[in-house]
C-alpha cells in the first residue's frame, strides 16, 4: 500500500510539530510531500533543518499533488485553502474548525466532489462520547473555557467592544453565548467549541462561557452533556504551546488522527 501524501497549508506552531514527525517517518503510511506557505525562503530553511525533501507549492499545487491537506494557517485563510482542496476531491483536515460554522457550503462541496473534511479532536476530550450520544437525543451541551489573559488578547470580540483585559487582576467572564457567536468573536481561541458543536447538537444550541483568568498558566475546558443515553462531564487542562492561543495537545491530536487512517488497530469511534 503506497503512503498517503500529506500536504501542509501553513507552517505555524502546529504545522511544524506535524512536519517534524512526518519527516522522521514516525507516522505509519504517511509522508510529508509538500507545503504551501507565504515565506518560501523561511519554509525551505525549516524543511532543510528537519531533513525533509517536501516541495513548496501554492495552494493549487498542494491540492493537485497531495492526497490529504492539513490546514495550519491563520483562520482568515481557511476558505482560500479549503475550496481548491475539496474541489479536487481530496481530504482536508481542518484545525480551525470554527470556520466551518460560517461555511457549511464546504461540506456540500466535499460531498459533491468526493472529498472529505476531517476535524481532529484538538484540545478537547470525549468527542467520541458526544458523537455516540448524538446518535440518540442530546438535550444540552455547555462548555466553560478559562484561559490565561495573553491567550485571549487581540480577539475580534474584545477589540470590537473595546474590552481591555491586559491589566485584570481577577478572573473575568468575557463572553457567554452560542458556539457560533464564540467562533466569530474568537476565531483563534475556541476552535474546541466548534468541534464540540459539530460532534453534538450544532453551533446554535451548544453554549459556552469564556473567562480570562490572570492566575492560570493553562487552558482549562469543562464540558457538561445531558442526553437520553448518558449524562457526563469532562474537563481538561491544556499546556499552551509557544503560541498562547493554542495548546500543545492540538498538534498531537492531528498526528493521532493521521495514525488512525492507516493503523492496523484503531481505537475509538
Amino acid at each position: 500500500m503506497s503512503a498517503i501524501k500529506v500536504g501542509l497549508a501553513g507552517l505555524r506552531t502546529n504545522g511544524k510539530v506535524v512536519a517534524r514527525k512526518l519527516a522522521q517517518g514516525e507516522v505509519f503510511g504517511m509522508e510529508l510531500d509538500c507545503v504551501a506557505v507565504r515565506d518560501a525562503v523561511k519554509a525551505q530553511d525549516f524543511l532543510d533543518g528537519i531533513g525533509s525533501e517536501a516541495h513548496i507549492y501554492g495552494i493549487d499545487g498542494l491540492a493537485r499533488e497531495a492526497d490529504l491537506i492539513i490546514e495550519s494557517a491563520p483562520a482568515a485563510a481557511f476558505a482560500e485553502i479549503a475550496v481548491p482542496v475539496l474541489t479536487a476531491g481530496k481530504t482536508f483536515m481542518a484545525v480551525s474548525a470554527g470556520q466551518l460554522l460560517e461555511r457549511p457550503d464546504l461540506v456540500a462541496l466535499a460531498k459533491e466532489c468526493g472529498g472529505q473534511i476531517i476535524v481532529p479532536t484538538g484540545a478537547l476530550i470525549g468527542l467520541d462520547a458526544v458523537t455516540a450520544a448524538a446518535e440518540g437525543a442530546i438535550h444540552s451541551v455547555s462548555m466553560i473555557t478559562r484561559k490565561p489573559v495573553k491567550g485571549l488578547i487581540g480577539a475580534p470580540y474584545l477589540e470590537k467592544r473595546g474590552i481591555d483585559i491586559a491589566g485584570i487582576k481577577e478572573p473575568l467572564r468575557i463572553f457567554h453565548g452560542s458556539a457560533r457567536e464564540a467562533a466569530r468573536g474568537f476565531p483563534e481561541n475556541v476552535n474546541v467549541v466548534a468541534a464540540l458543536a459539530l460532534a453534538g447538537i450544532g453551533p446554535d444550541r451548544t453554549t459556552i462561557e469564556i473567562w480570562a483568568d490572570p492566575s492560570l498558566s493553562r487552558n482549562v475546558h469543562r464540558i457538561v452533556v445531558d442526553s437520553d443515553s448518558a449524562s457526563f462531564e469532562m474537563s481538561i487542562q491544556n499546556i499552551p504551546s509557544e503560541n498562547p492561543k493554542t495548546g500543545r495537545i492540538t498538534a498531537l491530536s492531528v498526528l493521532a488522527a493521521l495514525r488512525k487512517l492507516r493503523a492496523p488497530l484503531r481505537v475509538g469511534t
